[in-house]
């Protein structure tokens, strides 16, 4: 199976969306967050923006999608997207490898104040439920880590195929 990652047209989204305020649900203490940050809480969220099933493999996607705010002495934020899948039969999900994704750290500029980042994945198996452990730094000047957290989106659950019709017997 071939999943395409598509991330450059991403890349110019979350650049684009940066500076664009929405809502999240604040960092709570003990919910993912570990680190050495002080202060106040940042807002985080770890979403499925889009999931899209087809019959074909290579119609179906899902777009993942990672928010975060500043917390004070914050020069740069990063985020990292894990996608990962869990087949029929198997009781946990596990990490897949998506052409061009690698699970690379994605950076905001300096001083940006939200930092927003798009990932999507295409040419999902089916039956097959995708979700993606979204990771987030926020760096000190120096590019010290000064805070992490982690969420785990939701599942974009892929059916199975629909079974082929038998041929109307002519008679």
């Amino acid at each position: 199976m071939n999943r395409r990652h598509l991330s450059s047209a991403a890349a110019a989204i979350a650049g684009a969306l940066a500076i664009a305020a929405t809502v999240a649900v604040p960092l709570a203490s003990g919910a993912g967050a570990t680190g050495t940050g002080h202060g106040s809480s940042p807002t985080i969220a770890a979403t499925v923006t889009q999931c899209v099933t087809s019959i074909n493999e290579e119609e179906r996607s899902v777009t993942f999608s990672g928010e975060m705010s500043v917390v004070p002495h914050t020069a740069k934020m990063a985020m990292r997207v894990e996608v990962e899948e869990r087949l029929p039969r198997e009781q946990r999900f596990h990490t897949v490898q998506t052409p061009g994704a690698a699970a690379a750290w994605r950076t905001s500029e300096p001083h940006v104040k939200i930092f927003k980042y798009l990932d999507q994945v295409t040419d999902l198996s089916a039956p097959a439920r995708y979700r993606a452990t979204v990771r987030f730094r926020w760096l000190n000047a120096r590019g010290v880590t000064i805070r992490r957290a982690s969420r785990i989106t939701t599942a974009c659950v892929q059916p199975a195929a629909p079974e082929p019709s038998a041929p109307a017997s002519a008679g």
